[in-house]
């Protein structure tokens, strides 16, 4: 009997080492994976950092190229595209004008009244019509035949609104958020269709932006739209205008459609996250900039580094296959992630669960997950600004005398001769997602400087597409029915 029971004893204990043996392994599997995972945050922290010596980099790139792009066509990856517009909205305009404004899966059309006294827009009304789908890949014909039935009942409606109806001529502005190549104020021809209109397209609406925010405040100069696309304008001297094209003689200032989506330079900070984005992506080699700081991408480019940590550490469960299910994390359910301030995080676990199908991620990881959100969205905003910063320099707007100014930054503490330069913005990204504006706003101040930042101020503005494309037909009333806005 007593055999039995060392026998039994000797195996428990054998039993027990195993065991033993088997739950120091997977800690030590656990551990080593755990330290795999802040290697990988750690990596995208180092290949996403932006110091201002590095944004001011940027900051000359970006100037650069859209000299070069300014001056010859294929000349920059930066399209500068001419618009023919001069004459930005003054304030004092008077009367009832219209919009139109073709883009995504609907058009709309606004009348929008004006009051003659700047910021005083006393009403405007928008009719909202869907494209029926087949004329999506239809012929231009037939789509813009159908876009003129509804306008003209949309106008004949409005004939009673103000005694300029009555004179038989209406205003109509036109945001056509498709590329054209401008050939003058009123005409331009197609540079492609985006059939199915499946591409979100912001180049033309930055005009209108530009528009609003000058007729609110005479010194915007420069318009910059950041929401699911991106792209900027800015009002270009007429002297660097006939420098730049040679023929093109102008004696007024000129809008320019930087296009500034394709920008690219070595400076910009590209991790192997950015560089698989975009060779998967439908456009590859294309569009740089855009995939790096709008709202299109930053919640894939979040997935992308969640998916190498579930690699390396199994704490997602066995089946985490939505993870790899590209553009499924979406920018605002990042923003939401990235704004939890709950203690146990709830919101990025209710996504994790809800969106990914991952339940139960320790909080530890939720908190790696957060700092992930935290280091995509900063440099997305400090881009952003140097970007802005960029058109500044090209303007002379940013105290180091601009691109070919060949001064150095000022000194701190130097007297420098500034002019109040207004930045009109518009786009979700920048006015929904708290962090990415603070990020943007700091960014701006660091790069410019504490003399010169406090004479560069931002402003949001709404509906460029709507109510600028409108005020751009009041500003042109003299010389154009049908004024087209890029």
């Amino acid at each position: 009997m007593g055999k039995v029971v060392v026998g039994l004893a000797a195996g428990c204990a054998v039993a027990a080492c195993v065991v033993a043996a088997v739950m120091v392994g997977r800690r030590v599997k656990r551990r080593m994976g755990w330290r795999r995972v802040l290697r990988v945050v750690e990596e995208l922290e180092e290949g996403c950092a932006t110091p201002v010596g590095r944004l001011r980099q940027v900051v000359d790139a970006m100037a650069v190229e859209m000299h070069a792009g300014l001056a010859s066509e294929g000349g920059s990856k930066l399209k500068m595209l001419l618009t023919y517009v001069h004459d930005l909205p003054s304030g004092n305009e008077k009367g009832t004008f219209y919009a139109l404004h073709l883009g995504g899966t609907n058009f709309r059309i606004l009348r929008v009244q004006l009051g003659g006294q700047r910021s005083a827009i006393i009403g405007h009304d928008v009719d909202r019509q869907p494209i029926p789908e087949p004329l999506m890949t239809s012929t231009s014909e037939e789509l813009f035949d159908f876009i003129a039935a509804p306008l003209k009942v949309f106008v004949g409606k409005g004939d009673n609104v103000s005694e300029l109806s009555k004179l038989g001529k209406r205003e109509l502005g036109f945001t056509f958020s498709f590329p054209v190549k401008q050939n003058s104020f009123s005409s331009g021809l197609l540079i492609k269709w985006t059939k199915g209109f499946a591409i979100e397209d912001t180049i033309n609406d930055t005009v209108g932006t530009l528009a609003v925010g000058h007729y609110h405040d005479e010194d915007t100069l420069v318009a910059v739209i950041i929401g699911t696309g991106t792209n900027a304008c800015y009002l270009e001297r007429a002297d660097a205008i006939i420098k730049s094209q040679g023929l093109l003689t102008t004696s007024r200032d000129m809008v320019v459609n930087v296009e500034w989506g394709n920008f690219w330079s070595s400076h910009l900070p590209r991790t192997s996250y950015d560089i698989d984005l975009d060779a998967e992506s439908p456009n590859p080699n294309d569009q740089g900039f855009e995939k790096m700081i709008s709202g299109m991408y930053l919640g894939d480019i979040a997935r992308r580094v969640i998916l190498r940590m579930s690699l390396e550490l199994d704490v997602f469960g066995p089946d985490s296959s939505k993870l790899h299910v590209p553009f499924i994390l979406r920018t605002p359910l990042m923003a939401a992630m990235h704004d939890d301030e709950s203690p146990d995080l709830r919101e990025v676990s209710r996504v994790l669960k809800d969106i990914l199908e991952i339940p139960d991620v320790p909080l530890n990881i939720r908190k790696l997950i957060v700092k992930v959100c935290d280091i995509v969205t900063c440099r997305a905003a400090r881009l952003a600004a140097a970007g802005i910063v960029g058109i500044l320099k090209k303007i002379g707007r940013d105290g180091s005398g601009g691109v070919a100014g060949g001064k150095a930054r000022p000194k701190v503490g130097s007297q420098i001769k500034m002019k109040r330069t207004v930045v009109a913005i518009e786009g979700g990204l920048y006015t929904n997602y708290t962090l990415f504006r603070e990020y943007l706003n700091e960014a701006m101040a660091q790069i410019l400087g504490e003399d010169v930042a406090p004479y560069v101020i931002i402003k949001v503005t709404e509906d460029g597409s709507g109510i600028g494309a409108a005020l751009l037909a009041a500003s042109h009333s003299a010389s154009s029915v049908v004024d087209t806005v890029l």
